[in-house]
């Protein structure tokens, strides 16, 4: 059964196309038929009695039967023939094009691929940006207001992530059926292009409310802007610390974090001096497009630098459990073994190592607890108590990481990653968190390569290449392009071409 997600279902074409030749050789025939019926008539007896002949005289060559019957018959092989010939045009355009004569042409499965997949890439970073700006908008319009906006993000928000559950079923290979992964692969797009027809619906008005003085938007802006700047300031000021409690990698994690806030900030800062340039020039257009920018990369420092925050909580909450977490993995593993359960081969050894890093430290508490969980998945008291409240923790943060990572760098990662971030967030919601934390992984070590494809942007002095490779910037133009804003794909043409 073909699952209720999908849009954009295909008709049965061949069935359309038989009605249609079907009208063709009936309408021929009738053509044929109506042609013939003159010739017939002029046959037919008169009502007056027929001529006297005289008997003697020699027989009178009957001209006008000769040229009915004469006649009919080549109207009757034209009528053949123009059936036949219009059977035939119809079967050679359907071999010809795949019936494009009365429907669109199908797509090449790669072609249903690629398109399935820009689409997906497309609509993500639609919502995320719309994201990003409307916490700029809630400083200067009422709550009320904003109230369309919020709920234009949550339908497309919704339509989103029904289109990657649909993907994420036709990776694993359902369903099977080829006409059945053709019309999964259409609903992915369909379910796109809601999202961003729900979106685009509401931009021009957004910018109408928002941009009607453009000063109180640059205010807000260089308010938000200064926030940050002390709070990367903050996050700076904790990797120390973290690296000497949780080790070189927690360190080196945060470390760059806080390396690309601080880049954020410096693209930042040179927008908004360009923007009260232009402001005090009286010049709206690029005074908006500049405040424009500096909103998307000071959101995205605040995503960088509220997740160092949250990671330096998750840490202190991972190594407060760690010694019960080992405590009630190891009598999981002594029940198991007295009621003759399969132990996981490897349990006992993850467990001594991890009991080993807690008394030599420093060590990682997070990743700890996901071996302790991981080791224990599969045995009945692994869900309960210490265990579930530590694979929660766990799979929270692997899911927060991963969220962070892709939205500051959506300018280089791809469907896979983004499709396996989707599912992870359904599977804790599930909740399946010892899952959802490898998912969410596995869409992490994606999202880096991706990356790492991409190229690392060159460090310049007013951080555009970073802002590109997040997205803020559509990348089209020496200086960046121009920024992304609220709306879906038909308001980023627009800004294309602004």
């Amino acid at each position: 059964m073909t699952s209720s997600l999908v849009r954009g279902r295909p008709r049965h074409a061949t069935a359309h196309i038989r009605v249609r030749v079907a009208h063709a050789l009936v309408g021929a025939v009738a053509g044929a038929g109506w042609l013939a019926v003159p010739v017939l008539a002029a046959q037919e007896p008169a009502t007056a009695p027929p001529p006297r002949t005289d008997p003697a005289a020699p027989a009178a060559p009957r001209d006008d039967e000769s040229s009915a019957v004469d006649l009919i018959l080549p109207v009757t092989v034209l009528g053949a023939a123009g059936v036949v010939a219009a059977y035939s045009y119809v079967r050679r355009g359907r071999r010809a094009s795949g019936g494009a004569s009365s429907v669109p042409a199908v797509p090449t499965p790669a072609g249903s691929d690629h398109r399935a997949r820009a689409a997906l890439v497309e609509a993500d970073d639609s919502v995320r940006a719309s994201e990003e700006e409307l916490p700029f908008a809630a400083a200067l319009l009422h709550e009320r207001t904003l109230a369309p906006f919020r709920h234009a993000l949550h339908t497309a928000r919704a339509e989103l992530s029904a289109a990657f559950a649909l993907w994420h079923r036709y990776e694993e290979g359902e369903p099977r059926d080829p006409r059945d992964r053709g019309q999964t692969l259409a609903g992915v797009v369909g379910r796109c292009a809601e999202a961003g027809r729900v979106l685009d619906a509401r931009a021009g008005e957004l910018d109408r409310l928002r941009w009607a003085e453009a000063g109180p938007a640059l205010e807000v802006a260089e308010r938000a802007f200064r926030r940050l700047t002390a709070g990367a300031a903050g996050a700076r000021a904790t990797v120390p610390e973290l690296r000497e409690r949780y080790g070189p990698a927690v360190g080196a994690r945060a470390a760059r974090c806080v390396e690309e806030a601080m880049d954020r900030l410096v693209f930042a800062t040179a927008r908004l001096n360009e923007a009260r340039r232009a402001a005090d020039a009286g010049e709206k257009g690029r005074t908006v497009r500049q405040i424009r920018a500096a909103e998307g990369s000071v959101a995205q420092a605040g995503t960088l630098v509220a997740g160092v925050d949250r990671t330096v909580r998750r840490l202190r909450e991972a190594a407060a459990l760690v010694p019960a977490a080992l405590t009630g993995a190891e009598a999981v593993l002594a029940e198991a073994r007295a009621t003759d359960t399969p132990v996981p081969s490897g349990a006992d050894d993850t467990l001594a190592a991890v009991r080993t890093e807690l008394t030599a430290g420093p060590y990682d508490p997070l990743a700890a607890l996901r071996r302790i969980t991981r080791a224990l998945v599969r045995l009945p008291g692994a869900r309960s108590g210490v265990l579930d409240t530590a694979a929660d923790l766990v799979a929270r943060a692997a899911v927060g990481e991963a969220e962070d990572f892709v939205a500051v760098h959506r300018g280089a990662v791809g469907a896979d990653p983004r499709s396996l971030l989707a599912a992870a967030v359904r599977t804790l919601a599930a909740p399946h968190p010892v899952e959802a934390a490898v998912l969410a992984r596995r869409a992490l070590e994606l999202a880096e390569r991706d990356v790492r494809a991409h190229g690392l942007p060159e460090s310049d002095t007013q951080g555009t290449a970073g802002a590109v490779l997040g997205g803020v910037l559509l990348g089209e133009e020496p200086d960046g392009g121009p920024p992304v804003s609220f709306g879906g794909p038909a308001t980023r043409r627009r800004v294309r071409t602004g």
